[in-house]
């Protein structure tokens, strides 16, 4: 399955492994569950099914694209122009998920270069307050999106690359959980809990072929691009901090959605 083999690193370091708590399977409330843990969009889902549900974090992306691809594809059909589309698409995106994959992006650049030790590294990960790397990391991921995007509305082709990028973007967050150690107790990620095989298989398989229904075989290309980006962060971390936590999930995220968006819009524009 495509973003599982990006997620072939081997284990290393020596923080504590995330419980065993992902019980698989699909139950009818998990992509309500998804959508309560990856959006601000209204929900009923209580946490419960925590990463078991994970499954269902494609299709939570998907929709949260789908709703800002909608809202460009009105602004492109009066006039506005692409970039004013590209921006407004990002704003959506960003106001739907609360930013919070931006705030991982911009944790992980401050204390992966912010800190000379691993334990350095994770208290500034942890700090509420932003640093230049920080600001530098979220300025040059908001203008690469913006760059794709833009090149995207100039092709006439929008809201299939939106929506592929979101669902193939939300898998290397459950293949980091899944392969890599724990890097601090008590976060996020840990809250969460470890997703099992089966959980990440069926997640990946979801979104390669949704990708592959909304934009064609241009996903192949864009999933792999995306494996290659995301492998190299999960190296990173592992050198950094000795694994991962919610922080380096949200940078996964964002490094994955560029990638993809970079690579459709170099195949389409």
């Amino acid at each position: 399955v495509v973003f599982t083999a990006g997620a072939q690193i081997a284990r290393a370091g020596k923080g504590p492994l995330m419980a065993e708590n992902d019980t698989s399977g699909i139950q009818s409330g998990d992509f309500n569950e998804a959508l309560g843990l990856l959006t601000r969009l209204p929900t009923r889902g209580d946490g419960r099914r925590g990463v078991a549900a994970g499954w269902a974090w494609p299709l939570a992306g998907a929709l949260v694209a789908l709703i800002a691809g909608i809202g460009g594809a009105i602004l492109i059909t009066i006039g506005m122009p692409s970039g004013v589309v590209a921006a407004s698409v990002l704003a959506l995106t960003i106001v739907m998920t609360g930013a919070m994959h931006e705030d991982g992006l911009a944790d992980c650049a401050d204390g992966f270069w912010g800190g000379w030790t691993t334990a350095e590294r994770l208290e500034i990960m942890k700090d509420s307050q932003i640093g230049t790397y920080g600001v530098l990391a979220l300025c040059l991921s908001v203008l690469a999106r913006w760059a794709a995007i833009v090149t995207l509305v100039q092709a006439e082709s929008l809201v299939g690359p939106l929506l592929a990028t979101a669902a193939l973007s939300r898998v290397p967050m459950l293949a980091l959980m899944w392969r890599l150690p724990l890097a601090r107790a008590g976060g996020l990620s840990d809250r969460t809990g470890r997703p099992s095989w089966e959980t990440v298989a069926l997640a990946s398989s979801i979104a390669l072929l949704f990708a592959l229904f909304v934009s064609g075989f241009g996903a192949l290309l864009a999933a792999l691009v995306a494996i290659l980006a995301t492998t190299g962060l999960g190296w990173l971390a592992l050198r950094k901090i000795g694994g991962q936590t919610g922080d380096v999930l949200g940078a996964a995220q964002q490094v994955a959605e560029i990638a993809a968006l970079a690579t459709f819009a170099a195949v389409l524009g």
